[in-house]
């Protein structure tokens, strides 16, 4: 039972150590616990239920206002109000009262934030921020978060939606993401004024409809078995990231990040993990003769302890996205390392009679027919083996191999 007294002294909280309830009066009680903490604690009774309020720390409150406070909140029981349920009030409304001045750049900030260990580079981080702060933050950015509506979303977009499409695009994805964050931490309330379908589609033109696809210049087939010979006349170790990015038909980051401990020359394959791939879903690539021939080139003069292919003058970095556009341009050819991957999709297409899902698969890509792609789960290796050794015979041998190759059952024949 509480310990009854005439009321407590300032010195007697300061000394008293014994653990226990100590009662001042008024519903006051100084607890002291095992392990010494005291804290003030006033006790009441509410619709025949005894309830237990904390009014703080001892080392912080003092006797004269943890009576005051036990006073006030004495005075809101005998008016029938539950104190503690009163302060959950307060506390909620102050709550939405700072969610209210919440802003909108304040609101990206944080979501940012959130995001960051989970997103793919540094660098994905720096595009959201520069995006928001260069579109958004100058109409929004000073705004409670919960005052975003369709009309300002509508203003950030309009400007751009014309002339910079596919960049407003993104903005609109962002800004949505943000107004989704900060739904869900009770900054606002209502639908997303940024969403698209049933939403913006209806105040806003697709984008297909005002969006110009450019697609990435290649160089024409024709003309790929004089270019891989001038291309051998080439130093560096760009040149020969470039070489095995054709050889391949892999994307350039694939490329450029590969690490030697993806590749197995005795079985002539390539394995690329899930995480390096765009579509997130390991990759195994059929290295040709010429491929293997040169992959065993760069093994013999790779620096002690390298674990990438092509590594950059930074030990344990790559080489820079611009190492094979740097190639080209002083090749003088309009094309670019990624446009070599249509070359080699025209190429199939044209010249040999290798299924489109064998050219797709060889491309990594993902099948869009859904039913189609939950029955046929192979990566139909073999055949892309005898894909990849035509186009290297191709580009090297200059022949017109291509126009004679035809897929049977995964093998070749050449008439």
């Amino acid at each position: 039972m509480p310990k009854r007294a005439a009321g407590l002294s300032a010195r007697q909280v300061q000394t008293m150590k014994r653990p226990g309830m100590f009662a001042d009066g008024n519903g006051l009680y100084l607890q002291i616990t095992r392990s010494g903490g005291k804290t003030w604690v006033f006790r009441f009774t509410m619709d025949g239920k005894r309830r237990d309020m904390g009014l703080g720390s001892a080392g912080i409150v003092t006797l004269a206002e943890a009576r005051q406070k036990a006073l006030d909140a004495k005075k809101r029981v005998v008016a029938g109000i539950d104190p503690i349920e009163a302060r959950r009030s307060v506390a909620a409304a102050q709550a939405v009262e700072i969610a209210r001045t919440m802003t909108f750049q304040q609101c990206a900030s944080a979501y940012i934030e959130a995001m960051r260990s989970g997103w793919k580079s540094e660098k994905h981080a720096g595009q959201w921020t520069a995006t928001l702060e260069t579109y958004a933050f100058p109409t929004i950015g000073a705004l409670p978060v919960g005052s975003v509506d369709t009309n300002l979303v509508v203003q950030v977009l309009e400007p751009l939606w014309n002339t910079k499409t596919e960049t407003a695009s993104r903005l609109r994805g962002r800004i949505e993401s943000v107004l989704n964050y900060a739904k869900v931490r009770g900054y606002r309330d209502g639908e997303n004024p940024a969403r698209w379908r049933g939403h913006l589609d209806h105040i806003l033109p697709a984008k297909s409809d005002v969006m110009q696809v450019q697609h990435h210049p290649a160089l024409p087939y024709a003309e790929m078995p004089a270019f891989w010979q001038s291309l051998q006349a080439q130093q560096g170790l760009g040149a020969r990231a470039l070489e095995l990015a054709i050889l391949t038909a892999g994307r350039t980051g694939e490329v450029l990040g590969a690490a030697w401990t993806e590749i197995d020359l005795e079985t002539k394959m390539w394995t690329v993990p899930a995480h390096r791939m765009k579509v997130k879903v390991e990759h195994r690539v059929p290295i040709s003769d010429p491929a293997g021939d040169l992959l065993r080139r760069l093994r013999e003069v790779r620096r002690t302890g390298c674990e990438l292919v092509f590594e950059g003058q930074s030990k344990g970095r790559p080489l820079s996205n611009m190492a094979m556009t740097m190639v080209l341009r002083r090749m003088k050819v309009p094309a670019t390392a990624h446009g070599f991957r249509s070359t080699f999709r025209t190429w199939v297409a044209e010249t040999t009679r290798f299924p489109d899902a064998v050219a797709e698969a060889a491309l990594a890509h993902t099948l869009s027919d859904k039913v189609v792609a939950a029955y046929q789960r192979g990566d139909l290796f073999d055949k892309r083996r005898a894909l990849m050794d035509a186009w290297a015979g191709f580009c090297i041998g200059g022949s017109k191999t291509g126009a004679d190759v035809i897929s049977i059952n995964g093998g070749v024949a050449r008439g």
